[in-house]
């Protein structure tokens, strides 16, 4: 089955999302009017246009949280965002303590923020998932001390679509007046948060997951006594002084106009992936050895993880091409090492190699599950024919 003359299918939403067409338009919009380089913080007309569509996108994504716009601070993405909300906390309320929690299973953007605040003199307990992915709220309950000061758990997984219990766990964080701090990359825009409900205190999210421009990211600061953070750079006035510098209007504008897209399209967008997801899986599921990877519930439709026995990961990713899928996180891509994450949920090292992540987006059709279903059964029947011992050798068909 030759796969050059093949047009690349897409089936890596997780990663990062087509900018919707809506969205597209108002940044050009913008990028052809003053607002498009008038200096928001500057006292003149033009200035303050751009500072009245900057609020206006702040009100847009506040309202996808069910937030206050002043709790909506912007950055450049979920990494920034996460940075600011762990190193923010931690560094705020050192005086207080200096341990913190997180999960093995966390996003790189994540982890490594944890390994520098170790170097810097705090304990971080890291807490390993079930086999089905999931966190034990008694395990976080054993893990918290009385100088616990954060805790940061992501809500979906990147990489498997485990949706974690973030309620049970933000209540127990709040109980113990600890600062509660979820990566919600996966999950804004695309499953319903109400912060008003959910007792979390920081939240990370980007607008590239849901159809909205890359290079825009914002951190939710919860409006309440004892949530406050120490900034990561210095320099101005701009959001509220924890993300100084000038803001780039145009990219704020599609922000907030795919947050309110995404607001209005999320419950049709659940059940679009639901019955795309159950296609795929319906599709591949009769091969011998094929694991899939996580609990079948608790997960976030937009995502399948699978692996498939006596199969190299390399050339799995060769064999299935022209799919754009991803062997774990888009950052973990280049580096050949297999998933940290299905490791810490007892995934041997050859399962977790073997592993390739399929994720839909509203664009997403019935005819790419297909051409996904045959592709990949055809990669795996192929590397199986060629290994016989089970280490298939590298192709390109």
């Amino acid at each position: 089955m030759a796969n050059s003359a093949n047009q690349p299918v897409y089936l890596d939403y997780a990663a990062t999302t087509p900018v919707d067409a809506a969205v597209a338009a108002a940044m050009s919009a913008c990028l052809e009017s003053p607002l498009g380089f008038a200096n928001a913080s500057s006292s003149h007309v033009a200035g303050r246009q751009s500072a009245a569509a900057i609020e206006h996108a702040r009100t847009q994504l506040a309202a996808l949280l069910n937030a206050k716009p002043h709790e909506i601070v912007f950055t450049s993405g979920a990494t920034e965002s996460n940075n600011l909300a762990i190193f923010g906390a931690a560094r705020q309320r050192a005086r207080r303590g200096r341990h913190l929690v997180t999960m093995t299973t966390e996003h790189k953007a994540v982890t490594e923020c944890f390994e520098a605040l170790e170097r810097e003199g705090f304990e971080v307990t890291w807490l390993d998932p079930e086999v089905s992915g999931l966190l034990d709220p008694v395990r976080l309950q054993s893990a918290l001390r009385d100088d616990t000061q954060l805790v940061s758990i992501m809500h979906v997984n990147n990489e498997t679509g485990i949706v974690q219990d973030i309620e049970s766990i933000a209540a127990i964080c709040r109980a113990r007046n600890i600062l509660y701090h979820s990566d919600a990359a996966q999950s804004a825009g695309k499953l319903a948060i109400d912060v008003n409900k959910l007792p979390v205190d920081l939240l990370s999210l980007t607008a590239h997951k849901f159809h909205g421009p890359q290079g825009i990211g914002a951190l939710y600061v919860a409006d309440r006594p004892g949530c406050r953070l120490a900034p990561l750079i210095y320099g101005g006035p701009q959001e509220r002084r924890m993300r100084p510098g000038t803001q780039a209007v145009h990219q704020i504008i599609g922000f907030g106009l795919a947050a309110e897209l995404a607001a209005a399209r999320q419950v049709a967008d659940v059940l679009h992936f639901r019955k795309l997801r159950e296609r795929l899986w319906q599709g591949i599921r009769d091969l011998p050895d094929i694991r899939r990877n996580g609990a079948e519930v608790h997960t976030f439709p937009g995502i399948l993880n699978v692996s498939a026995g006596g199969v190299d990961g390399e050339s799995m990713m060769l064999g299935v091409e022209p799919l754009c899928v991803a062997s774990g996180a888009a950052c973990n891509s280049q580096s050949g090492e297999s998933s940290y994450v299905l490791r810490a949920m007892g995934c041997s090292d050859a399962s977790a190699q073997s592993a390739i992540r399929f994720s839909f987006g509203r664009s997403t059709d019935n005819s790419e599950i297909d051409k996904a279903i045959e592709r990949y059964r055809w990669a795996v029947q192929h590397l199986r024919s060629l290994a016989p011992s089970g280490v298939a050798t590298a192709i390109r068909a």
